[in-house]
């Protein structure tokens, strides 16, 4: 369920150790420093924006969530009050189909996450904070125009949450679950499975940057969230938890005004974490390429 954005919301971007010589030299191997991914080109400064086309459908107008396959064809949905459906989209935007969900029902559907040839459709937005269960939809990227949905019921375990961003990790599917407020606070919930999540990580983000989505890197080192104006970008390992980055100060906010686009409540990044894209709601929307 979106959010009519404030209008007085301001915009808030805010080795190996070689051995000496000579008979004293010692024999046993210096350490080796631990090795660090180099931060991301996200965080390079100011990012060049592209536009890559438009998605010109009356059956796509309320898009809330963002997946980008290895391909370079995207997956999306429309936020609360549609079916259960996700829509596959060119690398221009153009509709390539649309999918029906079985298995499932469209609550409040607010972001789409991939796993190699696995989708996840977050049904969790709950503004009045009332819902006692959210649901995550995980099926196979279909041939045709079907799709066979697997429920994986989750509850929080203080109270209910409103949420618009769903994470998973490429590595071992654990998914995370980032709630939305104006209060500039953001709290990060994981799950393997069906049953409570677990408080994992709480982030500061400023007042006024409500999350309204997230994405992992398909070669899991860059983990990004994004609000109506900002993007906030952390940096991992491979091996790290969804909730070990989050656990750390985030890497940057970068250099881009997403509050230009209109009402943006996707982003997905590309398969190497250097540049990520976005399809805000409303008609025939924009898809836009942020990064080289």
């Amino acid at each position: 369920m979106k959010w009519i954005l404030p209008l007085g919301l301001a915009v808030l971007v805010a080795g190996c150790g070689g051995s000496s010589s000579g008979p004293a030299a010692s024999t046993t191997p210096a350490a080796t420093a631990a090795r660090t991914p180099a931060p991301p080109a996200l965080c390079d400064g100011e990012l060049p924006v592209r536009k890559l086309g438009r998605a010109q459908n009356p059956a796509v107008t309320e898009l809330s969530g963002l997946a980008r396959t290895r391909q370079g064809t995207f997956w999306t949905h429309n936020d609360s009050g549609d079916s259960a459906r996700v829509f596959e989209l060119g690398k221009t935007g153009a509709l390539v189909r649309e999918v029906q969900v079985t298995g499932a029902e469209a609550v409040d559907w607010e972001d789409i996450a991939i796993r190699g040839r696995t989708l996840y459709a977050g049904d969790i937005g709950d503004n009045l904070g009332q819902r006692k269960e959210i649901v995550v939809y995980e099926f196979a990227i279909p041939e045709g125009g079907t799709a066979v949905a697997t429920r994986i019921a989750l509850t929080y375990p203080d109270r209910p949450h409103d949420a618009e961003a769903l994470l998973v990790d490429p590595r071992t599917g654990q998914l995370a679950i980032v709630t939305k407020n104006l209060g500039g606070v953001a709290d990060v919930y994981t799950a393997t499975k069906s049953g409570p999540l677990k408080k994992a990580a709480t982030v500061e983000l400023g007042i006024g940057q409500a999350i309204t989505s997230g994405d992992v890197s398909a070669d899991g080192r860059t983990v990004v969230l994004r609000s109506y104006d900002s993007a906030f970008v952390w940096r991992k390992t491979r091996k790290e938890s969804l909730a070990t980055a989050f656990k750390r100060d985030r890497e940057c906010t970068v250099g881009a005004d997403l509050l230009d686009e209109g009402q943006g409540e996707s982003i997905a990044l590309s398969r190497n974490g250097r540049a990520f894209y976005t399809l805000p709601e409303g008609a025939n929307p924009t898809l836009r390429r942020y990064g080289g």
